[in-house]
C-alpha cells in the first residue's frame, strides 16, 4: 500500500505552506504501510512560538483554500510547541525546534519510505542546525558585550 493521489496532494500543498512561512527541515514520510489510520506524515519545524502559530496557520489556511480540507483534528494549540494537524489522510507536525530534537520523530518513521516535497521545502533541510549555530553565535557575542 502505498499513499493515495490525495494523500501526496495534501503532502505538497502543506509542505510549499510551510516552506513559503520559513519551516526549518520539512520532510515528509509515507506511513501507509505500518499505520491504518493515516497515508503520510510531514514534519516541520521553527525557532520560536509564533513561527510554529504562522506555519500551522498557512497550512490550514491553504489546504482550506486550493483544496477543501479542513483537519477534523488540532491539537497543541495554546503552547505552540507542537501542534497536531490531523486530515486523516496525512497528519501534520509542526513543532518549535527544541521540541524537534527532543522528540526525534525521524528515528520512529526512519524506516518508512520519504516521499518527494516541492524544491522550496527540500531547500529548508538542515536549516534548524544553521540557525542553531546562528544564534550560539550571537549569544556569544552578546555574553561578551553585558560583562
Amino acid at each position: 500500500m502505498t499513499a493515495t493521489d490525495r494523500s501526496l496532494e495534501l503532502i505538497n500543498t502543506a509542505a510549499q505552506a510551510a516552506a513559503d512561512k520559513l519551516a526549518h527541515d520539512i520532510i515528509a514520510y509515507d506511513v501507509s504501510d505500518v499505520l491504518s489510520i493515516t497515508d503520510a506524515f510531514l514534519l516541520a519545524s521553527a525557532p520560536n512560538d509564533r513561527q510554529v502559530k504562522s506555519i500551522v496557520d498557512e497550512i490550514e489556511e491553504r489546504l482550506n483554500k486550493e483544496l477543501d480540507a479542513k483537519p477534523v483534528r488540532r491539537e497543541g494549540d495554546r503552547e505552540a510547541r507542537w501542534v497536531l494537524l490531523d486530515y486523516v489522510d496525512i497528519v501534520v507536525h509542526v513543532q518549535h525546534s527544541e521540541e524537534r530534537v527532543f522528540y526525534a520523530l525521524e528515528r520512529l518513521w526512519k524506516d518508512c519510505p520519504e516521499l518527494d516535497l516541492p524544491a522550496d521545502a527540500n531547500a529548508t533541510r538542515g536549516k534548524a542546525a544553521e540557525h542553531a549555530k546562528l544564534q550560539e553565535a550571537e549569544d556569544a557575542g552578546l555574553g561578551g558585550e553585558l560583562r
